[in-house]
């Protein structure tokens, strides 16, 4: 019995040489594709492909050369204009009604904020009192508390003052006559603690706003004890020396061992942190004597503590 796959691939002898002949041909082609191939990476590039490579590479390095540059003017620039170093927050007593913008700077307000505290100011508006700082617009009420211990507002601004129309007065003719007021002779002294506004407008050089003005500060303190406290209120005390004395048994003192923070914190010399030591002393380690160990708490200065201690008392 005759193999069926003999038939199929059996082949005559011409069929054999079509098939050899084709195998070489294709191995020719090939070879002459790789010669061709390897000759052409071996020569060396024409005009035309030298001119286009060296335009590439030039541009290439005019571009790392443009971005070298940029680099370099951006560190120019820096160090011409360096940036502004942030102002450390640092807080101490203020009056709202006279900082300046560098005081708001430092005690934390942006710049922003600063602006509009003098804008409103410039428009004549006050702070007569400590909460009034609370409503300036952006103030949030966590920076409120942290400078609200801080705020001093200085007598004067607590007071309204109503303008009179000079003008209108000097052309009515039936305006009264003005009251000369009398003023004390040099060499009349009168006691700082005890004189009432009409006694003091009777001193040359103090009117009505100025003699409300010292006693509304000596109620706020509790008496002066020297002459020198005068320039708390922005008085000139060099000019008014010769006319007044002392007599510091008129100040009424506070009693520390009994009195709470908000009733200390509103003297004008005991801040919140410091009556807070007071009350806190107290609760730890019974009934106060003296000031001396207050001396190591760095809410004291030894300044604070020779002011204080005119103004308590340990009974």
């Amino acid at each position: 019995m005759q193999n069926p796959l003999k038939g199929f691939f059996y082949f005559t002898r011409g069929e054999r040489r079509g098939i050899l002949v084709l195998v070489t041909g294709i191995i020719l082609v090939f070879l002459f594709g790789y010669f061709y191939s390897y000759r052409k990476e071996q020569q060396p590039l024409s005009e035309e492909e030298m001119r286009q490579q060296a335009i590439a590479v030039a541009e290439y390095e005019d571009f790392i050369a443009s971005v070298q540059e940029k680099q370099k003017k951006r560190e120019k620039d820096f160090s011409r204009y360096p940036l502004k170093r942030a102002i450390p927050v640092s807080l101490f007593p203020f009056n709202p009604n006279t900082a300046d913008s560098a005081a708001f700077h430092r005690l934390g307000l942006p710049e922003w904020m600063a602006r509009n505290i003098l804008h409103y100011r410039g428009k004549g508006g006050r702070f007569r009192k400590a909460e009034d700082f609370r409503k300036v617009y952006g103030l949030t009420e966590e920076q409120y508390r942290t400078l609200m211990p801080y705020i001093r507002i200085a007598p004067e601004d607590t007071v309204r003052h109503t303008r009179l129309h000079a003008s209108l007065m000097s052309n009515d003719s039936t305006a009264p006559p003005k009251t000369v007021l009398y003023k004390y002779p040099a060499g009349t002294v009168v006691d700082l603690n005890l004189a009432d506004t009409t006694e003091l407008k009777k001193i040359p050089g103090i009117g009505s706003g100025i003699a409300r003005l010292i006693t509304n500060y000596r109620q706020h303190l509790g008496g002066f004890y020297r002459i020198e406290q005068l320039q708390d209120i922005h008085l000139d005390y060099h000019q008014l020396r010769s006319w007044f004395y002392i007599d510091i048994r008129a100040i009424r003192p506070i009693n520390v061992n009994r009195s709470g923070i908000e009733r200390l914190r509103n003297h004008p010399y005991i801040n919140f942190y410091q009556a807070k030591a007071f009350v806190e002393y107290r609760k730890k380690k019974g009934k106060l004597h003296n000031l001396k160990p207050f001396a190591l708490y760095e809410e004291f200065s030894e300044t604070d503590l020779e002011r204080i201690s005119h103004y308590i008392c340990f009974d």
